[in-house]
Formats: C-alpha cells, sequence, structure tokens
C-alpha cells in the first residue's frame, strides 16, 4: 500500500504504492499513512510524501467507494472518520512535510497536497476537485484546501469541479514551486535541504505557533509571542544557533559539508 524508508540524515520518504490504481485510496491504505506519519521515529526531521507510477493520487479507490453503497450512515461516518483521521496526521505531522506532486492530484489527493508545508508539482500535473460529479461533496479535505488556497479559489473549484493545472495550483497557494518533471526530485530536495539546515525544534515550535496566531489580531497574541521568541532565545538551539553564527561555523543541527 506504501512504500517507507528513512536514510541517515533523517529524512523519511513516504510513497502511496499502488500505481496499478493511480494510488487510489482504500482502507488499507488510509490506515499505512495514518500509522505511519504517526509513528515518527524521533529521528526523523523531514518527510517527503509522494506517488508511484504515473500520477501521485487519483483519489478514492472506485471498488472501495462500490463498497460504501450499502453502508449504514454510522458506517459511514466510522469510515469518514478514518479518512479525515489521516490527514489530520499530515497536518499536525511534527516534522516539514514536503509534497512530491506528479501527474494527478485529484478529489482527495488535493487534500494531502494542502497538508504538506511545502509542495512541489511537475508542470504536467492536473488537479482536480470531482466530487460533485459524483453526487458528493468535498467535506473531509475541506477545511485543510480552504485554509491554503483560500475561500473564493476553493468555492469556484469545488462548484465546478473543473480540472486545473500545476501553474493555476501555485497561483492559489496549493503548490509552492513548478517545474519541469525531469527537475522535480532535485527541487523537492531543495526543500529538504533547506529544512535540515533549520533547528529541529525550532520547526516544531514554528509550526506550532502559526496554528495559534492564525486568525488573530496582533494584540492577542502578544504575551503568546513574546514568550515564544523569549523561550527560544535561552533554549538550547537558540543559543547554539547565536554561538554558531558568530564562530562562522555551521551550528550542530546543520548538514556538514
Amino acid at each position: 500500500m506504501i512504500s517507507f524508508s528513512t536514510d541517515e540524515r533523517g529524512v523519511a520518504r513516504l510513497a502511496l504504492n499502488r500505481p496499478d490504481v493511480r494510488n487510489a485510496f482504500n482502507d488499507e491504505l488510509i490506515a499505512a499513512v495514518t500509522d505511519t506519519v504517526r509513528d515518527l521515529d524521533p529521528s526523523v526531521r523531514v518527510l517527503v510524501l509522494s506517488g508511484e507510477g504515473k500520477v501521485f493520487c487519483a483519489g478514492a479507490d472506485l471498488n472501495w467507494m462500490r463498497g460504501m453503497a450499502g453502508y449504514s450512515l454510522d458506517e459511514n461516518r466510522a469510515d469518514s472518520t478514518r479518512l479525515r483521521t489521516m490527514f489530520e496526521a499530515l497536518d499536525e505531522c511534527p516534522v516539514p512535510v514536503v509534497g512530491r506532486v506528479h501527474g494527478a492530484a485529484m478529489a482527495g489527493a488535493t487534500g494531502l497536497v494542502a497538508c504538506c508545508d511545502v509542495a512541489v508539482a511537475a508542470e504536467d500535473t492536473v488537479f482536480a476537485f470531482t466530487e460533485v460529479r459524483l453526487g458528493l461533496v468535498p467535506a473531509v479535505i475541506s477545511p485543510f484546501v480552504v485554509r491554503k488556497v483560500g475561500y473564493a479559489f476553493a468555492r469556484s473549484m469545488f462548484l465546478t469541479a473543473e480540472r486545473f493545472d500545476a501553474d493555476r495550483a501555485y497561483e492559489a497557494g496549493l503548490v509552492h514551486r513548478v517545474v519541469p518533471p525531469e527537475e522535480l526530485d532535485a527541487t523537492v530536495e531543495e526543500y529538504v535541504e533547506a529544512f535540515l539546515a533549520a533547528a529541529p525544534g525550532a520547526l516544531r515550535e514554528t509550526r506550532r505557533l502559526l496554528e495559534q496566531v492564525v486568525g488573530r489580531q496582533p494584540e492577542d497574541v502578544r504575551e503568546l509571542t513574546v514568550q515564544a521568541i523569549s523561550e527560544a532565545r535561552v533554549g538550547e538551539e537558540g543559543q547554539e544557533g547565536v554561538v554558531a553564527f558568530f564562530e562562522k561555523r555551521p551550528p550542530s543541527w546543520a548538514p556538514q559539508r
């Protein structure tokens, strides 16, 4: 269902691995992604999310969807909760998540992209929110997607279900870089190296800080932000980072050249 590996730098790579069905979701894949992300080893510093084969992910598996036709409301609630839990696991991942997106990201797959801290897309990638054409709604992914792209874009694309290209996804903020397919891996590696150059604890605290300040007025988070930077300055990483800067050497967490 998935492929997973880590290297000596602390870079984990999680690939959706059902290429025969375009890496479509089913119960097993959803559980595998959720468990893998939630059980990351503390040594992991960056997670790269990708898809094997010709596309990143085509959304829901048709056979899985066919089986839902006979589900009761309660069974559908349980199933949808498991799907939501997968997105939450990625969104709350303690390390930065880099999305490697190619071929297509359809329906629920766009939710995976939206949960990445950084997403790099090959320029020939196609995106779409296709749920309404099946009589469904993009409900579970909506909080993650709307937060990433904004209400106006989500409203138009959710309702029309039209396909859009990687450049449009970039303009909306769904992805952060669009590159030729042959440059995809190198660009993903650029972001991996950028995250490895940052202090692991500082990255975690910055992600937590973003969650706390988004949507709030500056005066409402004054004490929160003052406390956050004060603790960082006296913390082990803050002390090491400042000393390393003045000594003109890499900090202890940075890859040694």
